[in-house]
């Protein structure tokens, strides 16, 4: 990306400058008009050459006075025809061009705007491409991420269509694994199809005054014989006044249980999950922490990406991979609610703090 193109600081009025010029050009052919006259006068001896003379001085004054001021104004003349250049080099597609007028006056600015255009065209274009990279990487990570289940899905009921199985015990871990494998497919497209409502259309968000506390609290009673089952323990540090918010119950309960299930899946087992909630008069903070495999900053960098996910090698081999969507959908829908959603990693440690804006009815 090219350096921010810097404005001209003072402003001249190139019409001064071009005026300064013409006078400066009119004292020195009016200088040298006189100069000339008084030599001719002293060296002309001849009569005929002294009744002639005067027809020559106004052309004379005039072609001294052109000179001059075109020998005055070339630094003009230059800088247009770098401008036309520079013009002539972006039209042609050569956007990295840069028209190099340092001036202070109207046409330092036009070259300013003419290098603000091509740095603007140049960032949509990288823009757009961008975009075009991260439609096809979507379309790849859905392909993949739909793939894996649908084809143990099929494999399972295979098995079951030719009766390849070897008693009772059998047949149900069959078909009780290929109804895991389908709803897993099942998330996996609820979260692609959240997200896609999340960031392709004005998503409408159904604010209403909920108690923020009661909303957690009820997501952790949810969540507790999930996390005993993976061995992690639940550590809570909640303040017991309500926070009443207007937000979207459902939306904000979808993007903390995100959260939830994201730390349960790279958390260290067994280890602690640690969920603190506290407001003051302006704020809801939620933080969900807990330890895990370390981040490099790449990977932490790139963490709320849609379909990123780190190594599977750090998740639980009991969870189900997800799409890579779920941190991303978190944020989307934080950030809709005016609020923020951050991580904070270090020594292992990893802490997302949520925050969310106090807000009553007066606010909608």
């Amino acid at each position: 990306m090219n350096e921010h193109v810097k404005e001209p600081k003072r402003k001249k009025k190139i019409q001064i400058h071009i005026l300064i010029q013409m006078v400066l050009s009119l004292i020195i052919a009016t200088a040298i008009n006189d100069l000339c006259i008084l030599l001719f006068l002293k060296i002309l001896k001849w009569d005929i050459l002294r009744d002639i003379f005067p027809y020559f001085l106004t052309p004379l004054f005039f072609i001294i006075f052109i000179l001059t001021f075109f020998m005055l104004t070339r630094r003009i003349v230059k800088d247009l025809v770098h401008l036309e250049h520079g013009l002539q080099m972006i039209s042609e597609g050569d956007l990295n061009y840069r028209v190099d007028v340092k001036r202070k006056d109207e046409l330092g600015r036009v070259a300013h705007n003419i290098n603000l255009m091509a740095q603007r065209l140049q960032q949509q274009i990288e823009k757009e491409r961008e975009l075009e990279n991260s439609k096809m990487e979507m379309i790849t990570g859905i392909s993949h991420d739909l793939r894996t289940p649908l084809t143990s899905i099929i494999g399972y009921i295979e098995l079951l269509r030719t009766n390849s199985f070897q008693d009772q015990d059998e047949y149900t871990r069959f078909v009780q694994n290929t109804y895991n494998k389908a709803v897993h497919l099942k998330k996996l497209l609820d979260d692609l199809f959240e997200y896609t409502r999340l960031t392709s259309t004005e998503p409408r968000l159904d604010l209403k005054p909920i108690d923020v506390l009661q909303l957690l609290d009820q997501l952790l009673f949810e969540f507790e014989p999930i996390a005993q089952e993976n061995e992690i323990t639940i550590v809570k540090e909640i303040d017991s006044s309500p926070a009443i918010t207007l937000i979207d119950s459902e939306k904000i309960a979808r993007a903390i249980d995100n959260l939830l299930m994201n730390a349960l899946k790279y958390s260290e087992k067994p280890g602690t999950v640690r969920v603190m909630m506290k407001s003051d008069h302006r704020h809801i903070i939620i933080e969900i922490e807990n330890k895990g495999t370390p981040l490099t900053e790449e990977q932490e960098h790139k963490l709320f990406e849609r379909f990123y996910k780190v190594d599977h090698s750090r998740s639980s081999e009991g969870i189900q991979s997800g799409a890579g969507l779920g941190l991303s959908i978190a944020r989307n829908i934080v950030e809709l609610h005016g609020g923020t959603l951050t991580l904070q990693h270090r020594n292992r440690l990893f802490t997302f703090h949520l925050t969310l804006p106090l807000r009553d009815n007066t606010d909608e």
